[in-house]
């Protein structure tokens, strides 16, 4: 196996009279003068690295002339200080050899510009142009420092099924998976119960927070919902940190350390990938970010969010009432216009929670929060969990939940049940807020939506 040097590593190094082998993909090339000046990229960074082809190769004019943007090489040569603009290093080729063609005449990305909904439908070609290369590297980051933060704090990882018979959120949106298996004969359940793909994994992780304390999962989630919005995903990641004797207070800590930390990361680790975002995607985003993570959050509860709503003089499409759901046009203008901030809601109606979250002392609320960024709205849900037997135990048969099914979580608050605490992280909120992207099908690898499903 040959060995190469990535160009992400030969750019920041500049190892000025050393012979290196890079491989990847070309984008451009030109002659002029007997010379080909080729811009070859391997993915592993925004930047192209030039390679300067002399028409003295010996497949000069059977390979390297015939060069299209696609096509991928390999190439040995000799790194020199570049007297272009914008680049501090050249390739100067000693052999380059065609490892694949790419056929100018249906390639389909070209040295242009191409919308995103274009790209949507060569989902399997989008990750070579500059923005969804940027948006790959920028996720793949991301995920690193996740880990990163939890570890380094004791947190330990959990990884919790795909496959449940708990639908966490009560919204009945679970894919089902299929009945009547091979092995069961016709109608039996391969699992002996109805069973489908999670929609979080914070049920499973409560077991393993009141057993080893501070714990996360990190992982897909499904939702069976027929939306088509540029904020939903059929399939998609969610971050859910769960912390034994830990209450909102520590919740929310956690929460907001957290985001301030991986956006800290990400403009360090990715810069060239953020200016990108910030000259073509986004203008103003880089100063945007540092200043989420340089400042205090905004504290308020569901209540006083309302009464700031209902007071503001806006018509909004849905009107505001205490008990509602907010939705994105009142969370948008809250962070947006009012606050300019990333803010904290807490206590919201328990009527329009789910079940385990903790009921306050005034029995109308919940322990709950979210945190809402400009921009983007809500980017964190979570809650103290009920940690009371039988308050938990009534709110689920209010909710209709069928507590057979459920007498295993039940069983957390009999036996040295604590007070708990967690939230969930959209992962693709989170990339699309980093990115300023608009829409989240930008920031996935392959969506998933109702009707769409490439690759």
């Amino acid at each position: 196996m040959r060995t190469y040097t990535k160009i992400r590593q030969l750019l920041a190094r500049q190892p000025l009279g050393e012979t290196v082998r890079v491989a990847g993909w070309v984008r451009t090339r030109r002659d002029t003068g007997g010379f080909s000046f080729i811009e070859v990229n391997d993915g592993s960074c925004l930047g192209n690295l030039q390679v300067i082809a002399d028409k003295r190769l010996g497949n000069y004019e059977a390979g390297i002339k015939r060069l299209t943007a696609g096509c991928s090489v390999e190439v040995e040569g000799t790194v020199q200080e570049s007297p272009a603009r914008g680049q501090a290093v050249e390739l100067v080729a000693a052999e380059i050899k065609v490892v694949g063609w790419a056929d100018p005449e249906t390639y389909p990305l070209q040295k242009k510009r191409h919308s995103f909904e274009f790209l949507r439908e060569i989902a399997h070609l989008r990750p070579r142009t500059n923005a969804l290369g940027a948006v790959a590297r920028v996720r793949s980051r991301l995920a690193y420092a996740v880990h990163a933060f939890f570890q380094e704090r004791g947190f330990i990882q959990v990884h919790t099924p795909i496959i449940t018979t708990s639908d966490c959120e009560g919204a009945g949106e679970m894919f089902q998976i299929s009945t009547g298996q091979p092995s069961g004969g016709p109608g039996t359940d391969f699992f002996g119960r109805r069973a489908g793909l999670t929609v979080s994994g914070q049920l499973q992780a409560e077991v393993y927070a009141l057993a080893l304390g501070d714990v996360y999962t990190f992982g897909p989630t499904f939702r069976a919902e027929n939306s088509n919005t540029s904020r939903h995903l059929a399939e998609f990641w969610m971050i859910e940190p769960e912390m034994a004797f830990c209450d909102l207070a520590g919740n929310r800590r956690i929460a907001e350390e957290l985001l301030k930390y991986l956006l800290d990361d990400i403009l360090a680790a990715c810069a060239e990938d953020m200016e990108l975002f910030d000259r073509f995607i986004a203008k103003g985003l880089v100063e945007r970010l540092r200043s989420v993570a340089g400042q205090d959050f905004a504290h308020i509860t569901y209540t006083e969010a309302v009464e700031e709503l209902q007071h503001s003089g806006r018509t909004f499409d849905f009107p505001v009432r205490w008990g509602i759901d907010l939705q994105s046009e009142h969370e948008r203008y809250l962070t947006d216009e009012v606050y300019r901030r990333p803010l904290v809601v807490t206590d919201y109606p328990a009527a329009i929670k789910p079940f385990y979250m903790r009921i306050n002392d005034d029995g109308r609320t919940v322990a709950a929060m979210d945190i809402l960024v400009p921009g983007i709205g809500e980017i964190v849900g979570g809650s103290q969990r009920e940690e009371r037997y039988e308050v938990l135990e009534r709110r689920m048969q209010e909710a209709g939940i069928d507590l057979d099914d459920y007498r295993w979580y039940l069983d957390l608050r009999r036996y040295g049940t604590v007070p708990h605490a967690g939230f969930g992280l959209g992962f693709e909120r989170l990339v699309q807020f980093v990115s300023g992207m608009a829409n989240i099908r930008e920031v996935i690898p392959f969506p998933r939506t109702p009707g769409f499903a490439p690759c």
